[in-house]
C-alpha cells in the first residue's frame, strides 16, 4: 500500500498548497513507490521550467541505494539561455495550460 499511500499524500499535500495559496507545487514521482515534494525547501532545479521541446532530460539514478533526481543536457546551453525540461505529467480530465511558447508546444503540461 506504499505507491496508495504516497499518491493520496501527494494528492492531499496539491489541494493544501491550492488552499494555501502556493500557485506551484514542485513533485516528482521518482518511482512507482516515491514522489519526492521539493515545494518548500530543495536545490535550485526545483525552479527548472517545462518546455515542449526541451534542451534538458530527467533521470532517476540510484548511488549508494539512494534514488536521486539528476538533469541531463540533451545540447549544447548558451549562456543565458534557460533551463528546461519536460514534465511528462500523466493526462488529466483537468488540462493545465503550457505556456513555453515553442513552435512544436502541445499546448498543455497533460
Amino acid at each position: 500500500m506504499v505507491s496508495k499511500t504516497a499518491n493520496m499524500v501527494a494528492d492531499m499535500r496539491e489541494k493544501r498548497y491550492a488552499q494555501q495559496g502556493i500557485g506551484s507545487s514542485y513533485l516528482f514521482r521518482v518511482d512507482h513507490d516515491t514522489i519526492i515534494d521539493a515545494t518548500k525547501c530543495g536545490n535550485l532545479a526545483r525552479f527548472i521550467n517545462h518546455c515542449c521541446t526541451p534542451n534538458c532530460y530527467a533521470k532517476v539514478i540510484t548511488i549508494e541505494s539512494q534514488k536521486k533526481i539528476v538533469i541531463y543536457s540533451k545540447q549544447p546551453i548558451s549562456i543565458n539561455e534557460e533551463i528546461t525540461y519536460d514534465y511528462k505529467f500523466p493526462i488529466e480530465e483537468n488540462k493545465i495550460p503550457c505556456l513555453c511558447g515553442t513552435e512544436n508546444c502541445r499546448g498543455t503540461l497533460n
